[in-house]
């Protein structure tokens, strides 16, 4: 049973939201977008729809986490809704995508940053970081709170100061990528818009991880939605001004298609030297996006190990409480990742399954009859999952025309996962308890 030593106020759960959306996305995905999407409103309308669709995303889990005690996450949701083998499914794609491959993508941008001191730190180096903060977070949860907390305090200062000095210092020489003129009209029309907002929903995603840890929040009912409302909010408002200075700052021929567009806009506003300084700070804040998946995944682990026979090694605890084996279980596959695929290829099959498995799990609040509803009351909820859902259809179905290969890469993964949910039925026994 959980004590109130072992559990966590709304505050260090916010930080696990901020910490999980803002890391990888904000900081590379803008080069992604400016290949096709130049104009500034239709570079603000992807945020603000993306900032929208997360907020939500976070009142129908915060609808779910406070209706669906302890932890789990989807795979509570979706197994006591539908069948075990979407509970199944979802806690695989958890294990190997979810948290996992932003792990991983994590650690790759963090050595990409840390490549502006013309040393280059390699695939081993993100190797070995991954496992140092896996380490970490091994002691006990008073350790990981302080560890996680400390980063996720450096993240928000970090965000904070850059966006002051971005926004009062004025353009550098090298011009600027900020375009205000009527072209959005039609970019907003273009495929190229929907498959950009792949990259805006995964930099987004991140939203519902505090509900995935709902069994160690104190209060749950009050402090878990405050915790996802607080920071996604948050974080939609860093994000429109992050991008705001890195359009102000550098002109789109020296960001577009690259993935380390913050350091090129920091070298022009601050001076080569200085710009410098900010590479080592989004690596430092990359620290918490590690940790913060680390955290969340392990805990889903473990309850999908828990119920799975294949997996039950998984599930045990150190003397701390501390699902040991579910964390450097994502450590190990967050390094196979490393080690086989392009930074962009992650990321879009990543984003494809994440956004197709979120919305598998929003669409379970339809189940909620009024009466179980502890926070929103009225029926407008609907509205919520039903605006998320029409996104979700629009952005998936043009990631699939446009990027099959990714797309296919991650429906593969999903089926590998069906054929191990049948050895997992069909070859072990339930144990006799």
């Amino acid at each position: 049973m959980s004590t109130s030593t072992h559990q966590i106020g709304w505050k260090t759960a916010a930080a696990i939201v901020v910490s999980n959306m803002i890391g990888t996305g904000i900081f590379t995905t803008l080069g992604f977008q400016l290949s096709d999407i130049t104009n500034t409103y239709s570079i603000f309308l992807l945020w603000i729809i993306g900032g929208i669709l997360a907020l939500f995303g976070a009142f129908c889990y915060a609808e779910l986490g406070s209706y669906f005690k302890g932890n789990g996450g989807d795979y509570i949701y979706l197994k006591e809704t539908y069948h075990p083998v979407f509970g199944y499914l979802v806690s695989w794609i958890s294990l190997i995508i979810g948290f996992s491959a932003p792990v991983a993508l994590a650690a790759l941008a963090m050595s990409k940053y840390l490549s502006a001191f013309n040393y280059t730190f390699g695939n081993g180096f993100a190797i070995g970081f991954i496992f140092l903060v896996a380490a970490t977070l091994s002691f006990s949860l008073k350790t990981s709170s302080r560890f996680h907390n400390f980063f996720t305090f450096i993240k928000i200062a970090f965000i904070i100061v850059l966006v002051i000095l971005g926004v009062v210092l004025p353009g550098s020489a090298a011009g600027n990528s900020l375009e205000f003129g009527n072209s959005w009209q039609d970019e907003i029309m273009l495929p190229a818009f929907a498959t950009s907002l792949v990259f805006v929903t995964y930099s987004y995603t991140g939203w519902n991880s505090a509900s995935y840890i709902a069994g160690e929040i104190k209060q749950v009912q009050k402090n878990l939605p405050r915790a996802l409302i607080v920071g996604t909010v948050f974080v939609t408002v860093s994000y429109l001004l992050v991008n705001f200075i890195m359009l102000k700052h550098a002109p789109v021929s020296q960001m577009a298609g690259k993935e380390d567009v913050m350091g090129e806009a920091a070298g022009n506003m601050l001076g080569i030297g200085f710009g410098k300084i900010v590479n080592i700070f989004i690596a430092l804040q990359l620290i918490a996006t590690i940790s913060g998946y680390l955290w969340v995944g392990s805990r889903l682990t473990q309850a999908f190990a828990k119920e799975n026979h294949l997996w039950r090694s998984l599930a045990v605890n150190n003397k701390k409480g501390i699902p040991v084996r579910a964390i450097f279980a994502h450590a190990v596959i967050a390094s196979v990742i490393i080690l086989t695929g392009s930074f962009k290829e992650i990321f879009v099959y990543t984003a494809f399954i994440l956004q197709l498995f979120a919305s598998l799990s929003i669409s379970t609040v339809f189940f909620l009859k009024k009466d179980q509803r502890k926070i929103f009351k009225s029926n407008l909820f609907y509205v919520f999952p039903a605006v998320f859902l029409l996104f979700s259809i629009y952005i998936l179905y043009f990631t699939l025309i446009h990027n099959p290969k990714e797309s296919i890469i991650g429906l593969g993964i999903v089926a590998f996962g069906l054929v191990l949910y049948v050895v997992d039925k069909k070859f072990f026994k339930k144990p006799s308890e």
